[in-house]
């Protein structure tokens, strides 16, 4: 059943790269992978193998990759993606040896990648559990490893129609909570250890290496800013007008998709409610001075991370579609945090939610709600940013745990 929906999805994506540039990157970068493997891999070397479906993930194996490139450099690190939009980004990182798309789970694919990378170890973060990639490698002797993993009743592992195959192949699990761990060892998977997001130990380095912005600095000016970050449209929606309200507090926009359609859709919105904005790389260019403008659109990547230090309410986007974006990202900088209702999946919003650093909205009545208990209560925001910042700080240490079980203790 598996390899028939694996082929039937295989298909769909090369019918798909016709009219999506996304799936035709995928396709085109199959042929790239091995021929990249082929001359950057040589039979001698050791390599550790990192996969992550996208940036996200990326960013949750990093720690480790950055750790492994300090402290055994005798390891060549291959890097794969799965998304573009993690490939796109990441294909130059320094941090890894070898950087290139995972191709499809089929047999065939599976052991040209497996023989040509031959790795002594592999690391899947998070969600990634491809199930011919993992019994090939297991056969070949490939140590496997999950981190940051997080499972639940409903994935279909644990569906009568489901399979366990995939799971139990790895040597070592990391997961994420407790109700994971247990889940696991109900269905006789005992290799299981809690140890948290390793995420929340990349934004503490992030927050640590974060470098001023005097763009930044000058558009907020001292007065209480918004950031509003990784941001869609359904949260622009909702946003905008609240703040079209209150022109005392400066607005930052931080888009997920930085294409010029969205950028217009953003700037439509704001006009419509009567809202100027200037652009971040139009500043940085010497085109525009920074002005009294109450809106700052970050029409750029990498910003982000180092933004956020300069608000005092963050929101995080995606909460209206597949799910909210890096929301630890935000909250280490000691600020609420806002998101939409698909968050459940996520493990430190759901943790933040019940210790008081985040809030769930759904509409523009609950974010106003939110939002003026805040502006009007200076020591509720303070408390919220306060709490946010603690959990955050109170659980790092997860990359250090997974990096000592699989390079220290003898174990690759």
């Amino acid at each position: 059943m598996y390899s028939i929906g694996l082929y039937i999805y295989t298909i769909g994506i090369f019918l798909a790269s016709v009219f999506s540039k996304k799936a035709r990157k995928m396709v085109e970068g199959i042929p790239d992978t091995f021929r990249i493997l082929y001359g950057e891999i040589k039979p001698e070397d050791k390599v550790a193998w990192f996969h992550a479906a996208s940036l996200g993930e990326f960013e949750q194996g990093r720690p480790l990759m950055e750790r492994l490139r300090k402290e055994h450099p005798e390891y060549k690190i291959l890097l794969t993606f799965f998304s573009p939009s993690g490939y796109e980004v990441r294909k130059n990182y320094s941090g890894a040896d070898v950087v290139c798309y995972l191709p499809f789970d089929t047999p065939n694919f599976v052991r040209m990648f497996l023989r040509l990378a031959h790795p002594e170890i592999a690391i899947f973060i998070k969600y990634e559990f491809w199930t011919n990639y993992l019994t090939s490698a297991h056969k070949r002797g490939v140590k496997l490893y999950s981190v940051s993993s997080i499972f639940r009743p409903s994935q279909h592992f644990f569906r009568w129609w489901g399979s366990m195959k995939p799971l139990r192949q790895f040597d070592h699990l990391f997961v994420q909570n407790e109700e994971s761990k247990q889940l696991l060892n109900e269905h006789g998977i005992d290799c299981v250890t809690v140890v948290g997001d390793t995420r929340l130990d990349r934004v503490i380095a992030v927050k640590e290496a974060a470098s001023p912005l005097p763009i930044v600095e000058k558009f907020v000016a001292g007065a209480p800013c918004f950031v509003a970050g990784s941001s869609w449209g359904p949260d622009e929606e909702i946003y905008i007008p609240y703040f079209a309200q209150h022109r005392d507090w400066k607005l930052i926009i931080a888009p997920h998709v930085i294409s010029a359609v969205h950028l217009k859709s953003i700037e439509k919105l704001l006009a419509a409610n009567g809202m100027k904005s200037v652009n971040y790389t139009d500043i940085e260019a010497g085109v525009v001075k920074v002005t009294d403008e109450n809106v700052l659109i970050v029409n750029c990547f990498g910003k982000l991370s180092s933004i956020y230090r300069y608000g005092k309410i963050a929101l995080v986007g995606g909460g209206f579609g597949v799910g909210i974006h890096n929301v630890p990202e935000a909250a280490v900088y000691g600020i609420p945090v806002l998101f939409g209702p698909k968050n459940k999946k996520f493990q430190e919003a759901q943790d933040l939610i019940r210790c008081g650093g985040s809030f769930e909205y759904t509409d523009a009545q609950s974010f106003a709600a939110i939002v003026d208990k805040m502006l009007s209560d200076a020591a509720a925001l303070d408390t919220a940013g306060k709490k946010a910042g603690a959990y955050i700080n109170s659980n790092a240490g997860a990359a250090d745990k997974c990096f000592e079980y699989i390079f220290k203790n003898n174990k690759v």
